[in-house]
């Protein structure tokens, strides 16, 4: 069971931040361009910088938390996983909060017409 330990987490941080799409109306996956453009730039640095780390022994993946499968260069494919997964989780995040803070939720509508 350890071997999930990493994908797990992964999956419990989906799991925790997916519904502030639908329920603060977020936006990022509905928005699949400008996502792909907010992760690219970072994706594409850290995913360097960490095979340049694990090429170099600055660090490797403790495959008894992983499940295995390296990509070329060492890296564990969890790890490049980790690098689209918690942007996401940010971006959901922050969108939510923007909507809350300025109002633009379905919940807000909705008291706002009960209001009127």
């Amino acid at each position: 069971m350890d071997h999930f330990q990493y994908v797990g987490l992964l999956a419990f941080c989906l799991l925790l931040t997916l519904p502030l799409e639908f329920v603060f109306e977020a936006r990022v996956w509905r928005r699949p361009k400008r996502l792909a453009r907010a992760l690219t730039p970072a994706f594409v640095v850290f995913v360097l910088w960490d095979l340049w780390a694990s090429a170099s022994g600055t660090w490797d993946f403790d495959d008894r938390y992983t499940i295995g499968l390296r990509l070329p260069g060492g890296m564990a494919v969890e790890e490049l996983a980790f690098f689209l997964v918690i942007p996401i989780c940010a971006l959901l995040t922050l969108e939510s909060v923007r909507n809350v803070m300025a109002g633009r939720t379905r919940l807000h509508r909705a008291r706002d017409r009960v209001a009127a």
